[in-house]
C-alpha cells in the first residue's frame, strides 16, 4: 500500500470543489464545531476564579459568584458585538477583517497575531484540561497525561482533515451530551439546594482552608483583579463563529448570528449555574479533582450521572480544541491571501479544508503541550490575553464602522474594502455599546497583562509583536517577488537568451540515460554528456557502452572528468558553472537530469539520491534551468 492509498484510507476520497456548498454546517453542527471552546470553558472557568481567591482562605470563596457575574456581563457585551460583526462582515475574518477595514494594516496584523496565538493555546489548554478531567475520574492515569494529550491532538487532527461537515457530526455528540449532563446536574442541584418538591437537601461540609497571608488596600484589589482575569477564560472562543461565517449554510450570516446567540445563552447558563452552586456548597479547589467533578459528586453521588458528566467533560474539553482547528486555518488563509503568511496556507486539501493550516496547528500546539507537560493550569496565564486584545480591536473597529453608517440616509449604501454596508436604524445605540465594549475589554486586557505578566503572560506579550514583524517580513518577500516578475516596462531586449547547449550528467549508459539523450537532442544541437570517472574500470565500461549505442550517441559530446575523491557532485557542478559563466555568459544553460523512479516509496529510500542532491546544488544559480527526465522502473517489468 503506497502513501496515496494510505491517505485515501485515513482521509477519504477527495471532494469536488462544486460540493463545497453541501459540506457547510447547519446550526446544530455549527454550534458543536465553533462553540465547543466557550461552552467547555465552564469546566474550569469557575475554578480559575476560586484558585486565586483561596489564598484569602475558604471563607473568601463567597466572592466567586459576584466576580463570575461580572465575567458573564462581559461575555454578553462581547457576544452582542460579534453578532454585529457577523452581520456586517458575512465573508468572515472576525477581528482581523474588522481591524483591517476600519483601523488599518497595523491593527489588523496585531489582531491576527493575537488570535493565531490564542488558537494555538486553545488546543493546548483544552486538550490538557480534558486530560485533567480523565485523571480526576481515573487518578491512576495521571503519569500518562502527556501521552494522552498528544494522542488526543493526533485524533482531532485526523478528524478535521476528513472535512468540516464530518467533524461537525462527530463533535455534536460530546458537545450536546456535556451540555445536557451539566444542565441536569445544575437543575438537580438547585432543586435540592432550595428544597423544591421536598427534595433531600445537599449536605454542606465546609472545608476550612486558612488564609496564606493578609491582603489589604491595593494588594486586595490586585488579588480580585487576578481572580477576574482568571474567570475571563470563559470568553475564549467567542469570536470563533465570526471567523467562520462562510462555513455555515446559506443564509450564512443569519445562521452564524443565531448560533452565536445560542452559544452565549448556553455558555452563560452553565457558567452562572456552576458558579452559584460551587459557591453555596462551599467547594474548595484541589489539584487532584476539578470543581465540576466535586460539584457533580456532591449533588448526584458517584453513580451514572457522575461518570456521564466526567466522560463527556473530558470529551468536550478535548473537542473544544476543535475551535482552534476551525479558526486557525481560516484566519491563516486570510493572512496568506493578503501575503502576510505563506501562500500555501490558503490552499484547501482534498476534503475542502485548509489542510496545511490544520497540520501546522497540530505541530505548534503539540510543542506547547510538551513544554508544559499537559498542565493546563500552568498554561492559563498565557491564555485569554490574545483573545482579549482581539476583542478590543474588533470592537474599536465596529465603533468606527457604526460611526460611518450613522452618516447614511435611508436607502443609501456605502462600499467598504471588503463588503457593502446599508443604512441602519438606531445605529447610534449600537455604536454606544461598541464604545463601552472597547473600553471594558481594553481595561480587561490591561488587567490580564498586569496580573499575569510575571506568571507567563510576558511570553504572549513578546510573541505577538514578533509575529507582526514576521508578517511584515513575509509581505516584503512577496512584494519583492512581484516586482521581479512584473512585466512593466519589459521589452524583447530584456528577455534573457537561452544558450544552445544541454548538459546531461550521467554515471552509465542505460535505458534512463538513453531516454534523456534522445530528449536533449530534440531541444538542442549542442548536447554534452558529462560523467565523472573515478577508476579505469569505470572508464573502460563507459567507453564500451557508449560505442555500443553509437547510433544514438552520435553528435553528442562525451565529457569525462577524472576525479580522485568521493564527492562526485563537486566536479559536476564546477563544470556546469564554468560552462554557464565562461562559454555562455548571461545566458540560460539547460541541464537535463535523468532519474529513475522506483515503484514504491520504500524502494526510493534504497537509492543514493544523487539526482536530488544535484538539483539542490544547481538551484542556487539563477541562469541554470533543470529539466527532469524520469524513467519509471515498474513500467519496464
Amino acid at each position: 500500500m503506497d502513501l496515496s492509498n494510505v491517505k485515501r484510507f485515513l482521509i477519504g476520497e477527495p471532494f469536488p470543489t462544486s460540493q463545497d456548498i453541501h459540506e457547510r454546517l447547519d446550526n446544530v453542527r455549527g454550534l458543536a464545531v465553533f462553540a465547543s471552546d466557550p461552552i467547555s470553558s465552564n469546566a474550569y472557568a469557575t475554578e480559575a476564579i476560586m484558585s486565586v481567591i483561596i489564598v484569602l482562605g475558604s471563607g473568601a470563596l463567597s466572592m466567586t459568584l459576584p466576580i463570575g457575574l461580572a465575567v458573564a456581563a462581559l461575555v454578553i457585551l462581547v457576544v452582542f458585538s460579534y453578532i454585529q460583526t457577523i452581520l456586517h462582515y458575512p465573508d468572515g475574518g472576525g477581528a482581523y477583517t474588522v481591524s483591517k477595514d476600519n483601523l488599518g494594516r497595523s491593527a489588523s496584523l496585531v489582531a491576527g497575531a493575537a488570535l493565531l496565538t490564542d488558537y494555538i493555546l486553545t488546543v493546548s489548554v483544552s486538550v490538557s484540561a480534558g486530560v485533567r478531567a480523565v485523571t480526576s475520574a481515573f487518578p491512576e492515569l495521571f503519569d500518562a497525561r502527556l501521552a494522552i494529550a498528544l494522542t488526543a491532538i493526533l485524533l482531532i487532527t485526523w478528524i478535521n482533515l476528513r472535512g468540516v461537515r464530518e467533524s461537525g457530526t462527530i463533535f455534536a455528540i460530546p458537545t450536546y451530551a456535556f451540555v445536557g449532563g451539566v444542565l441536569l446536574v445544575i437543575l438537580i442541584g438547585l432543586v435540592r439546594y432550595f428544597g423544591i418538591f421536598g427534595a433531600a437537601p445537599i449536605p454542606v461540609t465546609p472545608e476550612a482552608v486558612a488564609a496564606e497571608a493578609s491582603f489589604n488596600g491595593f494588594a486586595y484589589i490586585w488579588l480580585i483583579l487576578r481572580a477576574f482575569a482568571g474567570g475571563c477564560t470563559a470568553l475564549t472562543g467567542i469570536e470563533a463563529i465570526s471567523n467562520g461565517v462562510q462555513a455555515f449554510k446559506p443564509p450564512e450570516s443569519k445562521n452564524a448570528a443565531k448560533t452565536m446567540v445560542a452559544m452565549g445563552i448556553i455558555a452563560m447558563t452553565l457558567f452562572i449555574g456552576i458558579t452559584f452552586l460551587s459557591t453555596h456548597l462551599e467547594l474548595v479547589p484541589h489539584e487532584y479533582e476539578s470543581i465540576l467533578s466535586q460539584l457533580t459528586r456532591r449533588i448526584t453521588g458517584t453513580g451514572f450521572l457522575y461518570f456521564w458528566v466526567q466522560i463527556f467533560t473530558a470529551m468536550i474539553l478535548f473537542m473544544a480544541a476543535n475551535t482552534g482547528y476551525q479558526d486557525f486555518p481560516r484566519l491563516s488563509s486570510f493572512l496568506a491571501k493578503d501575503n502576510f503568511l505563506p501562500r500555501w496556507l490558503q490552499n484547501r486539501g482534498d476534503r475542502l479544508v485548509f489542510s496545511a493550516g490544520i497540520v501546522s496547528l497540530a505541530i505548534l500546539s503539540s510543542i506547547i503541550v510538551i513544554i508544559f507537560n499537559a498542565d493546563e493550569i500552568a498554561m492559563l496565564p498565557l491564555y485569554a490575553l490574545g483573545v482579549m486584545l482581539s476583542f478590543s480591536l474588533s470592537q474599536a473597529g465596529m465603533f468606527k464602522l457604526m460611526g460611518r453608517i450613522a452618516h447614511l440616509k435611508p436607502g443609501e449604501t456605502m462600499r467598504t474594502s471588503v463588503t457593502e454596508i446599508h443604512f441602519e436604524k438606531d445605529v447610534r445605540w449600537k455604536q454606544a455599546l461598541n464604545a463601552v465594549g472597547t473600553v471594558v475589554t481594553s481595561i480587561v486586557f490591561l488587567i490580564l497583562v498586569a496580573t499575569k505578566f510575571v506568571e507567563g503572560a510576558w511570553i504572549v506579550a513578546m510573541i505577538i509583536p514578533l509575529m507582526v514583524v514576521l508578517f511584515h517580513s513575509i509581505h516584503r518577500h512577496y512584494d519583492k517577488v512581484a516586482a521581479a516578475l512584473s512585466t512593466t516596462g519589459m521589452t524583447t531586449e530584456n528577455i534573457t537568451e537561452v544558450a544552445d547547449v544541454v548538459v546531461i550528467p550521467i554515471a552509465d549508459v542505460h535505458r534512463g540515460t538513453i531516454l534523456a539523450i534522445e530528449y536533449a537532442k530534440r531541444i538542442s544541437s549542442d548536447v554534452r554528456a558529462l560523467t565523472i570517472i573515478t577508476s579505469q574500470e569505470m572508464q573502460d565500461r563507459l567507453d564500451r557502452r557508449w560505442q555500443r549505442f553509437a547510433q544514438i550517441t552520435d553528435n553528442v559530446k562525451l565529457i569525462t572528468i577524472e576525479y580522485d575523491y568521493r564527492d562526485i557532485l563537486k566536479p559536476l557542478v564546477e563544470y556546469i558553472e564554468r560552462l554557464n559563466t565562461e562559454e555562455f555568459p548571461d545566458q540560460i544553460t539547460t541541464v537535463v537530469v535523468p532519474e529513475f523512479v522506483p515503484e514504491s516509496t520504500f524502494e526510493k529510500t534504497l537509492h543514493n539520491q544523487t539526482a536530488n542532491r544535484l538539483r539542490a546544488r544547481l538551484k542556487q544559480y539563477k541562469d541554470i534551468v533543470i529539466i527532469d527526465v524520469p524513467f519509471h522502473i515498474d513500467s519496464q517489468i
